[in-house]
Order: structure tokens, then sequence, then C-alpha cells
């Protein structure tokens, strides 16, 4: 039975290979059904894989294979929440590594384009304490790209 609410990521044509990579990569993460175009269409032809059904984190995606008109961009993007400096490097290093982009503030792009922030708890958490404590995690966080959980810790401390 399909979810009430499903996420439907557009893909030029490798939505198979991210949907493994992604059920590869993170937990509660797995590639479901795949289904193949009954026909021709304006992004590929039939036979060709035209969505998959997969999750994330256990959140429910479908990617849809549809052809070059539409990329994706900053405006959505997984948050992925890690417990600790390990499991950040873990997922930062994954997406990175496999043709991905670093960008700033905890935010990368795998191959795909899509838009990742790998985000330590201990940066979500300082940022909803407010006041000078929050202050200090946001200017520290401005710095980097990939997040240094020490560094955060640090600038929490004071």
């Amino acid at each position: 039975m399909m979810n009430k609410n499903t996420l439907c990521l557009w893909y030029d044509d490798g939505a198979e290979e991210a949907a493994h990579f992604y059920a590869q990569t993170f937990p509660d993460s797995a590639v479901g059904a795949v289904h193949r175009a009954p026909s021709d269409f304006p992004g590929g032809k039939a036979g060709t894989v035209l969505t998959v059904e997969f999750t994330v984190c256990g959140v429910p995606c479908m990617g849809l294979n549809g052809g070059t008109a539409f990329k994706h961009s900053e405006a959505f993007s997984f948050q992925i929440a890690t417990d600790d400096q390990a499991e950040t490097d873990r997922y930062w290093n994954a997406i990175v590594s496999n043709g991905g982009v670093e960008s700033e503030c905890g935010w990368c792009k795998d191959k795909w384009g899509l838009s990742w922030q790998i985000t330590p708890r201990v940066l979500t958490t300082a940022m909803a304490q407010g006041g000078d404590v929050a202050q200090r995690a946001f200017k520290a966080m401005m710095q980097m790209q990939k997040i240094d959980v020490a560094k955060i810790e640090a600038a929490v401390r004071g």
C-alpha cells in the first residue's frame, strides 16, 4: 500500500543507483519496488527504470527518472542528525567520496545534486537553547564546511 505522503525526487536517470547508495549509507533505509516505463516518455525509453520506491532513515521516497528538465536545489534537503563526530564523518565522507560536493555549514550535495545537511545533535541542541550559547554555536558553525563537533562543544562552553 502506498504511503499517504511520499517525497518524489526527480533524477535525470540515476534514481535506482541513488536509492541503492542511500540504502547502503543510512540506517533504516531500503530500496523497494523498481518500476519500468511501459512506453517511451520524454526522459527515456520503454523498459527503462521510471520510478524507484525507497526509504531514507525511515522517510518514504520515490525516485523518478524524468530526464534533464528539472534539477535539485538547496531549497530541498535531507537533514541527517548525528550523535558524534564519527557518525558525522561517516555520512559526510560517504556522500562526498561518491562524487558529491562539500558546501558550507554542514551542507553537501550528492552526485545526483541532492542536498544533505549532516547535522550533529550538539549543534541543534545549542541552537535550541537560544541566547549566548546559540550565538556562539552559530558563529562557530558559520566557519565550517563539515561540522566539527569538538569546535561546537567548545563554543557551547564559551
